[in-house]
């Protein structure tokens, strides 16, 4: 069976969702289910304002149609709201193709952090975006019952996992920092409101892990904290398990893929409660969230890393990429429900587990 992904984000671009989209390609691989990226690699592209780093796909739609179609896909999913996100969807109407997208980023409260646009317009505008969809896939109740609100519908819920043998304690010795280590690892970027963590008066070590078009600004204002730069693989996963907490300071992601992957490292978690943390951190087992964020990471310092770790487990890839495979829509069900028999076996029980770690 044959799926075509829509994507304008992916490599080189490092971020959730990216990670995210990658496996579960190579999980659905394992039944038998072909995923097809449609990528901005494959075409022209120009760079993102305020971003340049991430390039956009230019008048793709010829292109992409026979991306598209040469492929037969069995389905089609719509992973972001781009160039790419709008020309696959004009070009499944216009056919119609009947088809899903997803909700991965809270798009106007990013741009609102650039510049002053009313959340008003640009949640219409991505209401109207996601209408012509079967089905949007978002991941989790809070971010679903924030765009319910918003007059969004049909949303349908597609969890995350987390690579537990990547990311797992692997003990202290990479720092020779004062202690403790307070660690954000992510997009350094204006929209995660790093400041809010770095203006913070912490015993011990701040340290940043990642890259991105606001690092400049802030190691020049922040000439005490460590920033490394990117990071990857083991490399990433041993750096932060030699860390003592995670602080996510970001109020504008829909899950935080980060935080899981902290807490399989053992780490607690520090953040504001705001959609992604509320419905990942468990209160006082995995983390603390609180408006007050020294608060929250002086009370986080206090939890069992063990417990992070059991917590982390519950969230697999498996379970995640059974949501988002069931919640497409199959041009054969029939054939799709057989398909995945072998994965839903395993992941039926992990799928409920899953939600029900969520906090709210």
């Amino acid at each position: 069976m044959r799926v075509v992904l829509v994507s304008d984000a992916w490599l080189p671009q490092t971020n959730g969702v990216v990670r995210t989209l990658r496996t579960t390609i190579e999980t659905s691989a394992r039944v038998g289910v072909e995923v097809c990226v449609a990528h901005p690699g494959k075409f022209r592209t120009l760079p993102c304002p305020t971003y340049p780093d991430i390039r956009l796909a230019w008048r793709p739609r010829r292109k992409l149609e026979t991306i598209i179609w040469n492929r037969a896909p069995d389905a089609v999913h719509i992973a972001t709201e781009g160039p790419l996100g709008h020309a696959a969807r004009r070009l499944c109407i216009d056919r119609g193709q009947r088809f899903t997208t997803s909700y991965h980023t809270q798009f106007p409260e990013y741009l609102r952090a650039r510049f002053p646009i009313s959340l008003r317009l640009t949640y219409a505008y991505l209401r109207r975006f996601h209408a012509a969809a079967a089905r949007t896939f978002v991941a989790t109740p809070s971010l679903q019952r924030n765009l319910e609100g918003r007059g969004f519908a049909r949303l349908v819920r597609w969890g995350r996992g987390v690579d537990v043998a990547l990311f797992r304690p692997y003990g202290h010795d990479v720092w020779a920092l004062p202690r403790p280590i307070a660690v954000y690892f992510g997009r350094v970027s204006v929209e995660k409101n790093l400041d809010a963590f770095l203006d913070l008066d912490l015993a011990g070590s701040k340290v940043v892990i990642g890259d991105g078009p606001d690092r400049q600004r802030l190691e020049s204002k922040y000439p005490n904290v460590r920033f490394t730069g990117f990071k990857q693989g083991e490399d990433l996963a041993r750096h932060v398990a030699a860390c003592d907490v995670c602080v996510f300071p970001s109020r504008t992601d829909t899950f935080g893929l980060v935080l899981i992957e902290a807490m399989a490292c053992g780490l607690p978690v520090a953040a504001f409660p705001v959609t992604g943390p509320v419905d990942v951190v468990r209160p006082g087992v995995t983390g603390v969230v609180d408006e007050d964020l020294r608060k929250a990471v002086l009370s986080a310092l206090s939890l069992d890393p063990d417990m992070c770790r059991r917590e982390a487990l519950k969230h697999t890839w498996e379970a995640a990429t059974y949501q988002f495979l069931r919640n497409l829509e199959w041009e054969d069900p029939e054939r799709a429900r057989v398909q995945l028999a072998p994965l839903s076996v395993v992941s039926e029980t992990e799928c409920r587990r899953s939600d029900s770690s969520f906090t709210s």
